[in-house]
């Protein structure tokens, strides 16, 4: 069984460094690239202002917060439902980085969040694959035909859910980058069955295109 925790965090501010805080924290969960029901969200009270830039990107005031339970009475519950799994993160370094702080503060380890953890950062897989081009999550779920229309703030369970989608679909038929060769997705085998429902010929690469290709991306 191959379980991902898709994750996404909304803060006080753009700047750790600055003490800017975690206010929001969305997970999905993928379990053998299903989307499953089991996700985790909880607002948390930073207890420091929210910036009004930040503010205008994510709508959630301090007065929304005052009741919410700080970093440290959810770490447990936070550190228990991501277990050992994988993270898929866009802007990983971010997240990652609000993430450890929080954790240091709680008086828990910080390792615990990205050592010997797999990392997906989807804007760095994005920015592979489409250099040059713009790679926000909107971006991505334009180029993927996936529904945002309901996304006119920032908000980590949302924004979790959608990059839930927009990854499957940019892993479509494949484990991994070394198995890309070994797997064909369902929309190759339609193309595939229609042409041959033509009479169409198929021209195949040769095993030396194949080679050559395979190395390309192993570079």
């Amino acid at each position: 069984m191959e379980r991902l925790i898709v994750l996404d965090t909304e803060t006080t501010g753009l700047d750790v460094d600055d003490g800017h805080k975690v206010i929001e924290i969305g997970c999905v969960e993928i379990i053998d690239r299903n989307v499953t029901t089991n996700f985790f969200h909880e607002y948390i009270n930073p207890k420091r202002l929210i910036e009004e830039k930040a503010f205008e990107v994510h709508g959630i005031s301090n007065e929304r917060l005052e009741d919410k339970p700080i970093f440290s009475d959810i770490i447990d519950k936070f550190m228990d439902y991501i277990s050992d799994s994988p993270l898929v993160i866009h802007n990983a370094p971010f997240d990652v980085g609000f993430l450890r702080a929080e954790i240091d503060f709680s008086g828990q380890n910080p390792d615990n969040i990205n050592i010997e953890r797999e990392i997906l950062d989807t804007l760095k897989i994005a920015r592979k694959t489409f250099p040059g081009k713009r790679n926000s999550l909107d971006a991505l779920c334009s180029r993927y035909s996936v529904d945002n229309t309901d996304r006119n703030l920032h908000g980590a369970l949302l924004d979790a859910r959608l990059l839930a989608k927009v990854y499957l679909r940019m892993t479509q038929g494949q484990t991994s980058i070394e198995g890309l060769s070994q797997s064909v997705n369902k929309s190759d085998q339609d193309i595939i069955d229609n042409v041959q429902s033509r009479n169409q010929r198929i021209i195949r690469a040769t095993s030396k295109e194949t080679d050559n290709h395979l190395n390309y991306f192993k570079k």
